[in-house]
């Protein structure tokens, strides 16, 4: 469908559904087209050029069934946005069609007993402004929690603060159910168990519209967030691999930062030396005082400790420098930055991280985050920022990692299967047919559906 088509399919269905929430100004639409792909110079000249028709913004669910089915009358592609804040260009629209705000979609459905309902538009910091007060947390959530929806870490997060307790959003037991809508003229409305569920995370809404996720939550602690910094890189990454491997410490988000990293957080960098390497910890109170016997023993100073409760009041937290708001951190001091994502091997991953360091200097500067995976074995994936010079060099760079046993989840991609997924799923393609039968949803980017003639059977059970 060209862009004449396009514009004819949304003015029938504008005038067919006026009382819906509409945005068709070309800059403000172009803005909700928009995610955090620019880390990625790659993305930023791909995407330069891509963005929806129109933006809708639903009330409730009667209204997204009749602009999904309008949708699929006028075989008009439609891609669904949470909090933008991604960083893989999973809602940046390839074909156009219509972006679907899903923001309203924020209630918490059912709260008790350790489990949470919510819809896929609330923002995580929204559910634990609920859960909190009655001693629960979320298991695991991004650096970018007060703005990213539930729906949005579903669909194209991977944990983040909490993952070195429970694991990644994907680990047995930390999703229990979906609600999800299908793609057809006569939309269905579906409740998936896990693991089943779990077919439609990370696909970057390509396989199912998300309605609702049922998440098992975390008993809460009072939380001690911790900086520490050391003038070894080695040094500094044992002590942090102590506190990963002490099992009795119970922690919340454990990273390792190599210099010059520490000397991009501006707000905090007045706290230690130029050249230092850091460690952020968030520690149960309880167990927090036996860090400063490891930071002894490993030749560490203190450079901020606070409780995160008052850190998240004043919005001062530390876990606004992890995971990925790192690499944000890094790109506001150098706009030549970028990233990768690498995941390390749980038998050998010290070894791992020192053969990188050495090996590549200060082109590629280490950021360590430790979790557990799937299996529960204590690892790290790491988020190093790259001096980038060509996109060439970055394909290099990955092969190298590759080369000595390091998984890189390529974040320079704009098709599901190239990044974390590493493979193309035919189940996973098995759910976009049963659900979305014409393609329409988030086209492009679930490399797989453009074999599926060749992946799957020709008849498909329905779910």
């Amino acid at each position: 469908m060209d862009y004449e088509q396009r514009q004819i399919a949304v003015t029938l269905i504008h005038q067919a559904l006026p009382t819906l929430e509409w945005t068709r100004a070309t800059a403000k639409v172009k803005r909700l087209s928009r995610d955090f792909h620019w880390f990625s110079p790659v993305l930023k000249q791909q995407l330069e050029d891509k963005q929806a028709d129109a933006v809708v913004r639903p009330r409730n669910e009667e209204e997204l069934r009749l602009l999904v089915a309008a949708c699929v009358q006028q075989q008009l592609p439609l891609m669904l946005r949470g909090g933008g804040t991604g960083n893989y260009g999973q809602l940046v629209p390839l074909e156009g069609g219509i972006m679907v705000d899903m923001t309203l979609f924020n209630q918490v459905c059912s709260f008790g007993d350790g489990v949470v309902r919510a819809q896929a538009g609330i923002r995580l910091a929204d559910i634990e402004a609920l859960s909190r007060p009655a001693g629960w947390e979320l298991r695991c959530m991004p650096s970018t929690y007060r703005l990213a929806s539930l729906g949005g870490l579903y669909c194209g997060g991977f944990g983040g603060i909490g993952s070195i307790n429970y694991g990644p959003l994907a680990a047995p037991g930390n999703v229990l159910s979906i609600k999800v809508m299908t793609m057809e003229a006569e939309p269905r409305v579906l409740t998936i168990p896990a693991p089943q569920a779990l077919l439609l995370h990370h696909t970057y809404g390509t396989n199912g519209i998300i309605l609702e996720i049922e998440l098992a939550l975390a008993p809460i602690h009072n939380w001690i967030e911790r900086l520490d910094m050391f003038d070894d890189f080695t040094t500094a990454l044992n002590y942090a691999d102590a506190l990963a491997r002490s099992p009795g410490l119970v922690k919340r988000e454990l990273a390792l930062f190599a210099a010059p990293i520490p000397a991009c957080f501006t707000h905090l960098r007045r706290h230690y030396q130029a050249g230092q390497h850091a460690v952020i910890s968030i520690m149960a109170q309880e167990s927090e005082p036996l860090c400063d016997g490891l930071l002894a023993q490993y030749a560490g100073q203190n450079a901020v400790r606070q409780s995160a409760d008052n850190a998240r009041a004043t919005h001062s937290s530390l876990m606004e420098y992890c995971w990925n708001h790192t690499t944000l951190h890094a790109l506001k001091v150098d706009p030549t930055f970028t990233y990768l994502q690498t995941a390390f091997a749980p038998a050998s991953y010290m070894q791992q991280i020192v053969e990188m360091a050495h090996l590549f200097g200060d082109e590629v500067i280490s950021h360590i985050e430790f979790l557990r995976d799937n299996d529960g074995n204590i690892t790290c994936s790491g988020l190093p920022l790259i001096r980038y010079s060509s996109e060439i060099r970055l394909n290099e760079i990955m092969q190298i990692f590759r080369d000595h046993g390091v998984k890189i989840n390529d974040p320079h991609v704009l098709q599901v299967e190239d990044g974390k997924q590493g493979i193309i799923r035919p189940e996973v393609v098995a759910v976009k047919k049963a659900f979305d039968p014409d393609g329409l949803l988030n086209p492009g980017k679930l490399r797989g559906w453009e074999m599926r003639d060749s992946l799957l059977p020709e008849e498909q059970p329905r779910p």
